[in-house]
């Protein structure tokens, strides 16, 4: 994976998992906060934090925000805020600005300013949960546009069998790109013919919603 700076403008909850999960990625994060403790906090967790207001362009420019290719702003309930840090960050060049929304007139406007993109987490989340209640050993859900869908399964009635034999993509017109064995931490992909699972496999598998909710 290759190394990136990014830039996080607010540490709340969202914003300081976001900037910790990068870290343990490897990746490099410049976070931004107006909150003194929050900045205070973060200085444990990333080499460039600052206190400083986001929504002052001039600060964004003499912090280096120009010069970095992806920024998140997660501002937790000031729209206006965000709204001017989006625009400011557009206008001094940032290539990519993907912002956390609290509405869908707030998403509206944002993408109006140029945002990349806009995120719910709530939303997300929401749905992750209920698919994963709906459909028995699903792990996670990602729509990928199109009714298509990237979903992680737990192996219990395929096990045993080689995916020759369970021939998905005629049967069932899905394919399972990934597999995971229990006890590893990396998915091994585009699996052989002749891969036989075993019960407690993680498998990933990509088709059109609708058939795998049949299946």
């Amino acid at each position: 994976m290759a190394k990136m700076e990014m830039g996080v403008v607010g540490l709340g909850k969202f914003g300081y998992c976001l900037a910790e999960t990068l870290v343990e990625m490897k990746q490099s994060v410049v976070g931004v906060d107006l909150s003194e403790n929050r900045v205070k906090i973060a200085r444990e967790l990333l080499s460039q934090v600052y206190r400083a207001d986001a929504t002052d362009k001039t600060a964004l420019r003499q912090l280096g925000f120009h010069e970095l290719p992806v920024v998140v702003v997660s501002i937790g309930s000031s729209m206006e805020a965000s709204i001017l840090i989006t625009m400011n960050l557009k206008e001094i060049g940032v290539d990519k600005v993907w912002v956390k929304a609290i509405s869908e007139d707030h998403e509206k406007i944002l993408y109006r300013l140029g945002a990349d993109l806009v995120i719910f987490p709530e939303r997300y989340v929401a749905k992750q949960l209920a698919h994963r209640l709906a459909v028995p050993g699903l792990l996670n859900y990602l729509p990928v546009g199109g009714g298509v869908v990237l979903q992680e399964f737990v192996v219990d009635a395929w096990a045993g069998q080689t995916l020759r034999q369970l021939n998905l993509p005629t049967k069932h017109k899905i394919q399972v790109v990934g597999i995971r064995r229990p006890g590893e931490v990396e998915f091994s992909f585009v699996p052989q013919a002749d891969t036989e699972l075993h019960k407690g496999d993680v498998v990933v598998v990509i088709g059109n919603e609708q058939h795998l909710g049949e299946l």
